[in-house]
């Protein structure tokens, strides 16, 4: 899902004005599955699929694949739906520098949620 992530963002002029002041590469982890992402001024620059060995990222976002499978549906269901929602569920793990991911923690949520537009 994550490889379409740039047309998918880049395509939304919504999701990039909220991210227009990130610039950072965070770690987005699907099971066993890494991907770095690259944002700058609110545009995905790179989606790079791991593994990533002595690959700088500023956070990371880690979570089972079927967590991720769940919160990608069209129409996810009640506690799937969130990034908090799966937190809160002990499906996702957030590291690194929160300070920055919490500081664009809307921009990620659209991002993040931005595969939905293509799910079955």
């Amino acid at each position: 899902m994550l490889e379409r992530l740039a047309e998918l963002v880049n395509d939304d002029p919504a999701i990039t004005r909220w991210g227009r002041h990130l610039d950072a590469s965070f770690m987005v982890e699907v099971g066993s599955d890494q991907y770095l992402i690259t944002v700058r001024a609110g545009r995905v620059e790179a989606v790079v699929k791991g593994p990533l060995v002595q690959r700088a990222w500023r956070f990371a976002i880690r979570a089972r694949a079927e967590a991720w499978a769940r919160f990608w549906e069209k129409v996810p269901a009640p506690g799937w739906h969130d990034l908090f929602a799966l937190l809160r569920r002990g499906e996702v793990a957030f590291e690194g520098d929160q300070r920055v991911l919490m500081s664009h923690l809307l921009y990620l949520k659209l991002l993040l949620a931005a595969p939905r537009k293509v799910a079955a």
